[in-house]
């Protein structure tokens, strides 16, 4: 309820302050924040991030426009979220013999594990392999690359975003989504390897969500995470076995054993090549 007058005066109700949320006032804050899917406030750093362009399926970028859409509305969602999983169930169906491989979308070609990527992907292809990516640029498209100049199946499930992704030019078959999260049960949904290369938030985020699957048993522990790279994974690696472990004792020692570092195309073809196919 409005406060009561004060000394004969009117009550009024607080001035907003700029980028505020919805006014309520029986709030502490008397402005609750912004719902979660509005996005970042306009003056944020995110906001001037994605204010640029957007890049097509055919790598070329337009100015971005925010349009007003029927999925704007909350309980529209749920039908575009329903869309995307069953295309993107139906999509996988098609594929056999999917491994699917992780990795930052900023690392450029001379980057030692852009070569890596792309010797293993041309590695996976050569075996008769699928490589599915996220279908962006960087390491992703290394992977995609290698695949497809072995001839190989190079897939890309790729991401909706305003600036950095964009579906590499290797990429053979691709799906796009506009949910991380949906994007995410697909690249986990059939694979029978995943390979983490050097990344960032996002890498990391994939990484745990993939382990923690494996760990509570929703993944079967026969699928193995391997992450490539000794001298960008062991300090993480430590961390984990002195702080969560030895420290805290938040997960048993045979739980570490989910993560399976390596160092060469050797070491990580010969563990993915005796795991065994995974069917939807």
């Amino acid at each position: 309820m409005p406060r009561k007058p004060t000394n004969g005066k009117k009550a009024t109700s607080p001035k907003r302050p700029k980028d505020a949320g919805v006014y309520h006032p029986d709030s502490e804050t008397q402005f609750l924040p912004k719902p979660s899917w509005t996005g970042p406030g306009a003056s944020s750093p995110a906001a001037d991030r994605f204010r640029h362009w957007v890049c097509s399926d055919n790598n070329t970028c337009v100015p971005y426009v925010e349009q007003e859409s029927f999925t704007d509305n909350i309980n529209w969602r749920i039908f575009r979220i329903m869309a995307e999983f069953v295309e993107g169930f139906e999509f996988l169906s098609r594929l056999k013999k999917e491994v699917t491989m992780f990795g930052s979308a900023r690392a450029m070609p001379e980057n030692k594990y852009y070569k890596l990527a792309r010797a293993l992907g041309h590695r996976l292809g050569k075996a008769g392999y699928t490589v599915i990516t996220g279908g962006g640029p960087g390491l992703m498209e290394a992977g995609n690359r290698g695949a497809f100049e072995a001839d190989g199946e190079s897939v890309g499930l790729d991401i909706q975003l305003p600036t950095e992704q964009r579906r590499n030019k290797y990429v053979k078959q691709s799906k796009g989504f506009h949910y991380f999260f949906t994007r995410k049960v697909m690249l986990s949904a059939s694979a029978q390897a995943y390979i983490f290369f050097p990344g960032g938030f996002g890498t990391l985020d994939e990484l745990f969500e993939m382990v923690t699957l494996i760990q509570t048993g929703k993944i079967s522990d026969q699928v193995p995470v391997i992450l490539f790279g000794k001298d960008y994974w062991e300090g993480i690696i430590e961390w984990i076995k002195k702080k969560m472990m030895d420290e805290n004792h938040f997960i048993e020692p045979f739980e570490i054993e989910i993560l399976r570092v390596v160092d060469t195309v050797e070491e990580a073809f010969e563990i993915i090549r005796q795991t065994p196919e995974r069917i939807l």
